[in-house]
């Protein structure tokens, strides 16, 4: 069970690592095949071993700033890219609702924080972001009194941030549209629990 949250909530390594793995296989390859030619006295397919280290040492002669410039930060993006994937979580735009499964208690799922309290026995659920946006966009629109497209809400996993734009003339409370998404928020137990805010814009829409 745990295995299977992590796997949907975190995402998958395989292909950065399978990518960095074929880049070292063909540099060493290469290494070798130049290695090798120059054991049996052939000429180099693109250059010696010899001539390519001293190339190295010796730069930045031989080249263009420019152009030294441009292979340095295309290396260092490289590196960056491959070292942020192997530091950071790699979490989804997911979270999990609250239960239980099998007696597999919530706190022996790693990365996910136990809530304050477990609400019944029932399976974890998976639920993507963009479902949870649109289930608090509708508590939030009615709490508010508004239309849909006056109502955005983004999810993050330990915040949720609702945007409404009022009807001109008409007022929004903003502790009652709060109070409603922390109702959805609690009726959904999410894991982690996030935490909500709600931004009412100062200029409103013309009503129909």
């Amino acid at each position: 069970m745990r295995r299977i949250l992590y796997r949907e909530t975190h995402s998958t390594r395989a292909a950065v690592a399978t990518v960095a793995g074929l880049l070292v296989m063909v540099l060493a390859a290469y290494g070798m095949l130049e290695a090798g030619v120059h054991a049996i006295g052939q000429p180099a397919w693109l250059i010696e071993p010899q001539v390519a280290a001293e190339r190295i040492v010796a730069l930045p002669a031989g080249i263009s700033p420019a152009l030294l410039g441009v292979i340095g930060a295309v290396l260092a993006m490289a590196g960056l890219f491959f070292l942020l994937n192997a530091l950071l979580p790699g979490r989804r735009a997911r979270h999990v609702l609250d239960g239980r499964y099998g007696g597999q208690a919530v706190e022996q799922v790693p990365g996910l924080e136990e809530p304050p309290a477990v609400r019944g026995n029932g399976p974890l659920v998976v639920v993507d972001d963009e479902v949870i946006a649109s289930a608090l966009a509708r508590s939030a629109r009615l709490a508010a009194n508004v239309t849909p497209e006056q109502v955005m809400v983004v999810v993050s996993r330990h915040q949720v941030i609702v945007n409404v734009r009022p009807t001109s003339g008409v007022p929004v409370d903003e502790t009652s549209v709060l109070a409603a998404v922390q109702e959805e928020l609690g009726e959904m137990a999410l894991i982690p629990a996030p935490d909500a805010r709600i931004n009412v814009s100062t200029s409103g829409v013309i009503g129909a």
